[in-house]
């Protein structure tokens, strides 16, 4: 089948107007999401209908397995088998085969279904035979990892299946190594079965949460995206902001914060912003690269935002054995704390540029008159939380908070989900979670040969000797190595990783399971405003016309005084007052000593990174800051080396900042 002549922008986000963007930069803004989400075919005519029949099949399935009981291991093999035979069908094996469906990619959907059939056919006897395979048994399990690690590359890159090829060659020959990453060796007998067949591999804890709780989410968000939640809440956000040109910064953080819900994508919330937004920022006086970092320090926080968050946050709720409600409960205080964050980096940036000359506010309806005509989008986010909170499990949550964005979706004739608008939404909600699938199915890949090898209890104990038993050594280590994880492979793949091999040594070492993972949680976050898979900042980079990576470092500018506060969870041992967890010692009065201690650490970290308090700081006052705010977020770092670490960075802060005020502050609109 032949591409059409003038083939259209295929993967923007659906809230974004092409027309916005010049041809130019709207074609680099896709590519750059297309690394994130794969290149994707957009069929027409009967190949279409039946790339929509597909996915929407894949949907309601997974209603349906959400309302009913299906066993556990068919609904992970059938949501492995959807997610191959979407990925084939609507990922080409390169660019060049976009929009044709070629006779590989059905020879690839058959074997997929193949599989899938052998698997759910096998049933028990299968199960109970994987210690001593069949002949067929080991052909299934190699062509299901390889269609698995195909599907992998095609919706996410070459990266993520070349480390599990790696994992994979380790679990082979590893005895061939040096100890202490040594091993008695795997064959194919006992490896193949260990990753298709059991729990432990492709079908383990990753696939099962895609298949019970991401999916959901995904076409949850979908809906909303349907019924134009996604544009009121940016909408909203400008309305709150006075629409002024002065207000574009804060406007970003607030609209980040609304969009994170919805969107969920990191790439697709800055994309979004930035295209409203940059106009402003330009006009006000924001350099490219420092608009650009706002922007991607916004999307960020779309992965990090209850109630939603990323898809790793339904891990570490399925890795912990605890309810969902209890992961948005430890997010809250790190969420609105982010957010603080960028907020103080925004004031700042609007004191460093001053007043700016008379500028018309663009025109908006006022916030009021907003909520008044769609606040009903605020519902349904609600309504996850309380239907969690009345002790309904999180997919009865997100199952029938998505019946009441539908059914609130009729309240106005422009945002009813009709039937057409509804079945578009099922399908593009299966789309977005094939690549998500893929990825996880990948994972397990990784996790299997990283638990049978015993990898990651060895390298707990290799993190533990090289940071000499420190625990602060130890966190500092591990934050590295999850962050050099998340340089090569998207947020819920390095997590999932990370959660494996890093925070064991953590948890060794007496911090709780709960802050060791949201440790990796929030550094497998961090790896999405870092080079080379910078994704968000280069999309933001592509709008502004700026370069990509002093934009990336702008960033990281705007997102670095957050990301100590991870620390806090494993390096002070009040510090889980942050995730709302008390130690039997604490009280509420100590959780709010914590978060007022990490507000004025971050505050005097940004004074730090941007160079700017009342007044323009030079470098000696700037590091003076840097150190306030690291002893404020950060005093563990410092710990048995200096008395009251919490004390002195606050007296540092206050000798620091008491001069700013005899000198007479820019003004601020």
């Amino acid at each position: 089948m032949q591409p059409p002549r003038n083939p259209p922008l295929h993967n923007l986000p659906p809230e974004i107007d092409p027309a916005s963007l010049d041809q130019g930069t709207a074609a680099r803004v896709e590519r750059l999401i297309e690394e994130e989400e794969g290149v994707q075919n957009r069929f027409g005519g009967l190949l279409g209908h039946a790339a929509t029949l597909l996915a929407v099949a894949m949907s309601l399935f997974h209603l349906w397995a959400a309302w009913d009981i299906v066993p556990t291991t068919t609904l992970r093999f059938v949501h492995v088998g959807f997610a191959l035979a979407i990925g084939f069908f609507l990922f080409p094996l390169s660019r060049r085969f976009r929009d044709r469906l070629m006779l590989w990619d059905l020879a690839l959907i058959g074997l997929g279904l193949f599989c899938t059939w052998y698997l759910i056919a096998g049933g028990d006897d299968l199960l109970d035979r994987y210690v001593f395979p069949e002949p067929m048994d080991l052909v299934v399990g190699w062509l299901l990892v390889a269609l698995v690690l195909e599907a992998t590359r095609r919706t996410t890159g070459w990266i993520m299946p070349a480390v599990a090829i790696a994992f994979m060659l380790y679990a082979f020959w590893g005895n061939h190594l040096p100890a202490p990453w040594t091993h008695r060796g795997y064959d194919t007998t006992r490896l193949i079965p260990h990753l298709t067949i059991t729990l432990d591999g492709i079908f383990g804890t990753a696939v099962d949460v895609s298949a019970t709780l991401i999916i959901l989410f995904t076409i949850y968000g979908a809906i909303l995206q349907g019924s134009g939640a996604g544009k009121f809440f940016v909408d909203f956000s400008f309305a709150l902001t006075g629409g002024k040109p002065t207000s574009a910064g804060r406007t970003v953080v607030l609209s980040s914060f609304l969009l994170g819900g919805p969107s969920g994508s990191g790439v697709a919330t800055t994309v979004t912003l930035g295209t409203v937004a940059w106009p402003m920022m330009k006009r006000v006086g924001y350099r490219p690269d420092d608009a650009g970092g706002l922007l991607a320090a916004g999307g960020l926080g779309a992965i990090i935002s209850p109630p939603v968050l990323g898809a790793a946050a339904f891990l570490i709720a399925e890795y912990l054995k605890l309810g969902y409600l209890d992961v948005l409960r430890m997010a809250a205080i790190p969420t609105v704390l982010y957010y603080a964050s960028l907020l103080f980096m925004v004031e700042l940036d609007q004191r460093r540029l001053g007043a700016v000359p008379p500028l018309e506010a663009m025109a908006v309806t006022p916030a009021g008159e907003l909520a008044r005509r769609y606040g009903f989008h605020f519902s349904s986010l609600v309504a996850i939380v309380v239907f969690m909170a009345l002790g309904y499990s999180a997919t009865l949550a997100v199952l029938y908070a998505m019946g009441v964005a539908v059914v609130l979706s009729f309240l106005r004739a422009e945002t009813a989900m009709v039937p057409r608008r509804l079945v578009t939404a099922l399908a593009s909600g299966a789309i977005q979670a094939v690549g998500i699938a893929a990825t996880c199915a990948c994972a397990g890949i990784i996790v299997g040969c990283i638990t049978l090898t015993g990898l990651g209890l060895k390298f707990s104990e290799i993190a533990i000797q090289a940071a000499g038993g420190s625990l602060v050594v130890t966190a500092l280590y591990t934050a590295l190595i999850v962050w050099v994880v998340g340089l090569a492979v998207p947020v819920t793949a390095s997590y999932i990783i990370s959660a494996v091999v890093a925070a064991p040594a953590l948890m060794k070492l007496g911090v709780p399971d709960y802050a060791a993972h949201m440790f990796v949680f929030y550094y497998a976050v961090l790896s999405e405003v870092s080079p080379p898979t910078a994704l968000s900042p280069f999309a933001a980079a592509a709008i502004t016309g700026a370069g990509p990576y002093r934009t990336t470092l702008q960033a990281w500018k705007y997102t670095l005084p957050a990301f100590v506060l991870p620390f806090v969870f494993v390096t002070d041992p009040e510090g889980v007052g942050l995730l709302l967890s008390l130690t039997p010692q604490m009280t509420w009065a100590d959780v709010a000593w914590q978060v007022v201690l990490a507000a004025l650490g971050l505050a005097a970290l940004a004074a730090g990174c941007q160079g700017q308090a009342r007044r323009p700081l030079g470098l000696p006052e700037r590091l003076g800051f840097v150190a306030a705010g690291l002893l404020l977020v950060f005093p563990a770092l410092l710990d048995g080396l200096l008395p009251a670490p919490h004390w002195l960075g606050l007296g540092l802060a206050g000798a620091l900042l008491l001069p700013q005020f005899r000198v007479p502050a820019r003004p601020v609109l």
